[in-house]
């Protein structure tokens, strides 16, 4: 297990905001290593934690961080964004919470032979479900030139996206390219000096946009925002940390429409459409880590977490 350690981010606001219950049913979509499921399991007596996480070796770690608490713990190897279905395979018609991590666990990012680390030699692969057909290799070297910006841009938010792009296919014409050092080699060489100078390393933005396409993460993001809630049995919760600005972005416009209800133009007398709210924002503005959190763990300078309440 040692080998997939994960530090939690926003563990004590997670477990605050799920309002956990004893008897309560719980899904964990993003198992990792278990550090918000095994603080869950622990306060559960005969309640159940459902633990969802498409990548198998966290699954496999799960299961031995969660081995004492197993008597009210089902684990399932799936995608978050497929919760509605998980649910309805077990035959649960309601949970009072549910929890999603969207960030990459750290074990994933340093092992570097999944090809999420910029930092080691591997073949490109990126992907979180290594059954999944879709790998960066495939991305890097079929993908247009204009999907390739496309991608760097909106994903990455990399403001020489055009130039990247236009190397990547340069590069792939003379061969494919094949590894993560080969690419962070691309990369740097559509850079000018003054960006290969800057703190960051400048293949982070461009990895991070390429990992997003790879998994579908913004894809999964809207489809679980428009399943998610209704999975909630009334007075359930739903808890979400999201680590960049694009996913907060789906996330915060999801609760904020399910907690409006009517959309029905401003100017009409009476609402027509008879929508009405499906939860209430539990916290306005998104919670943050404390200083003492980010010195334990300075990867959780991103994190937010936005949670909402079914009525």
């Amino acid at each position: 297990m040692s080998e997939f350690y994960h530090v939690s981010v926003l563990l004590d606001e997670c477990i605050d905001g799920l309002n956990i219950r004893p008897d309560g049913i719980y899904v964990d979509g993003t198992l990792g290593g278990a550090g918000h499921s095994s603080q869950i399991a622990k306060r559960l007596t005969t309640g159940r934690l459902i633990g969802i996480d498409r990548d198998p070796v966290a699954l496999k770690a799960a299961s031995e961080r969660l081995a004492p608490y197993m008597d009210r713990v089902t684990l399932v190897h799936s995608n978050f964004c497929e919760i509605a279905s998980v649910l309805k395979e077990l035959n649960i018609d309601g949970v009072d919470g549910i929890l999603l991590d969207l960030g990459v666990s750290s074990p994933q990012l340093d092992d570097g032979a999944r090809g999420f680390s910029y930092m080691a030699d591997a073949p490109l692969d990126m992907r979180m479900n290594n059954e999944d057909a879709l790998s960066a290799h495939t991305v890097v070297n079929t993908w247009s030139q204009e999907k390739l910006k496309r991608i760097l841009y909106d994903y990455g938010e990399e403001r020489y996206a055009p130039q990247i792009a236009a190397a990547i296919c340069r590069r792939r014409e003379e061969k494919p390219i094949e590894t993560t050092l080969e690419l962070v080699d691309v990369i740097r060489s559509a850079m000018p000096a003054a960006a290969l100078r800057e703190k960051q390393h400048p293949a982070k933005r461009s990895f991070q946009a390429i990992r997003i396409a790879v998994n579908d993460e913004l894809g999964s993001v809207e489809k679980v925002m428009g399943d998610a809630i209704p999975c909630l049995n009334r007075g359930g919760r739903l808890a979400i940390i999201t680590f960049h600005s694009l996913e907060d972005r789906i996330v915060k416009t999801g609760m904020v429409a399910a907690s409006k209800g009517c959309t029905c133009p401003p100017n009409f007398p009476v609402c027509v459409c008879g929508k009405k709210p499906q939860v209430k924002l539990v916290n306005k503005k998104p919670i943050v880590s404390s200083d003492e959190e980010l010195e334990r763990n300075p990867r959780a300078r991103s994190a937010k977490l936005r949670v909402c309440e079914k009525l």
